[in-house]
């Protein structure tokens, strides 16, 4: 038996965020990220629609990019205080990441780090408080999944938490909010959703259910992206949709190796300088996970689905998996983004000599690589690779050579 589970309520379109006003309850949290909320004017109109609604607001703000535990923590410590009837958060993955995980301590105090993580094992929620995502960015979907990435910065690991129990009872998808990105967001974030589409779509998990949301997606994407990152207005807004969709495919039919390798390299390297950004790390990887997932015949089926999707061409499927891999990096190209860690500057820009080192990352790739076959979305990638393999395909995504086992 399989399940399909997405938020019970989704508004879009022009002036979605004035649903808050109809929800009903005393309190309500909103938890927020670094500030763009508050200088487009987002905050102040969700804290006044909450009022309207006639609840008192508290509002959690400062929550970093790469959300930490200690982070989380506070936070709920302070639902525990203030006792919300909502938890509103709003802006992009990180506070929405951030909140959920928020979401899990304040209903259950006792609850550990460690609990959170263990895939879809956590106990009922909605005991105390409903969850609301309000998107802003057009990429993790975090706003219709049942996962969240928090980072453990003793360990320099992103940790995915995942169960149904976190999907949000309510999202809101207003295209204004993703207006305010700046480009190198669009770029990051539009190739963390194709990713999530095009992962979805070749998941071991996918279905009938999953399927046209993942090609859907893909098809916006690859019409919208680059004419987001480029400034156009209606592609913008359709990215915001774009990513939605993917978003209820891949919390559906899970993930693959992509995330488990973005998630363990994204903030190993930290004492260096700079994270790998998640979507970054996604685009960078994605080609390298195609080339070694289509060895798999059923994989490679369906990526020439998607290359018929996307009208690549191509004869045959050999010919239209290598077409496909051609299409993404050409479209990390039109986004200034780099194809491998060698070149990734600390400002994840292409460079000559990224921020880390030949000499550490080959000194650190056996626990990486280790963490990565560990890691949840591991287990519905369509090929499950060896020690060794995962070894080899990160020296692939480190040096941009061709995967060829």
């Amino acid at each position: 038996m399989k399940r399909f589970t997405l938020p019970r309520d989704l508004y879009h379109g022009e002036n979605a965020l004035e649903a808050l006003k109809t929800f009903t309850g005393k309190r309500a949290v909103i938890c927020v990220g670094g500030g763009s909320m508050k200088r487009f004017g987002f905050l102040d109109k969700a804290i006044a629609y909450l009022n309207e609604a006639g609840m008192e607001v508290k509002v959690i703000d400062g929550i970093e990019p790469d959300p930490s535990v200690d982070t989380v923590m506070k936070g709920a410590a302070v639902m525990q205080q203030f006792q919300p009837d909502w938890i509103v958060a709003i802006g992009g993955g990180s506070p929405i990441d951030a909140a959920k995980a928020m979401w899990i301590k304040y209903e259950y105090p006792n609850v550990t780090f460690e609990d959170m993580c263990k895939v879809f094992g956590l106990p009922k929620l909605r005991t105390k408080a409903k969850f609301c995502a309000v998107s802003s960015t057009s990429g993790t979907a975090t706003e219709v999944t049942a996962f969240s990435i928090i980072t453990d910065y003793q360990k320099g690991i992103k940790f995915p938490i995942a169960d149904f129990e976190i999907t949000p009872d309510v999202a809101i998808v207003d295209p204004a909010l993703a207006q305010t990105m700046p480009k190198k967001l669009v770029a990051h974030t539009g190739m963390d959703a194709m990713t999530h589409a095009i992962e979805a779509y070749v998941s071991t998990a996918n279905c009938d259910y999953t399927d046209p949301l993942a090609i859907f997606a893909i098809n916006m994407i690859q019409r919208d992206l680059v004419k987001s990152y480029n400034g156009d207005v209606e592609a913008r807004n359709s990215m915001h949709n774009a990513q939605c969709l993917a978003g209820m495919a891949f919390s559906n039919a899970l993930l693959g190796i992509v995330h488990s390798m973005a998630h363990k390299t994204g903030a190993v390297f930290a004492d260096f300088g700079a994270h790998i950004i998640h979507g970054a790390a996604n685009a960078m990887y994605l080609p390298k996970v195609i080339a070694f997932n289509a060895k798999d015949p059923v994989a490679k089926k369906r990526y020439g689905v998607i290359a018929d999707y996307m009208k690549l061409g191509g004869n045959n499927d050999e010919e239209k998996v290598a077409l496909l891999i051609s299409e993404l990096r050409k479209m990390n190209d039109d986004l200034n983004i780099p194809h491998c860690i060698k070149h990734y500057g600390a400002d994840s820009f292409p460079c000559e000599q990224g921020f880390v080192p030949e000499n550490v990352f080959l000194e650190r790739l056996p626990e990486i690589a280790k963490n990565a076959i560990g890691d949840a979305c591991t287990g519905s990638n369509p090929r499950i690779p060896t020690q060794h393999e995962m070894e080899e395909l990160l020296k692939c995504c480190y040096y941009d050579t061709e995967v060829d086992f």
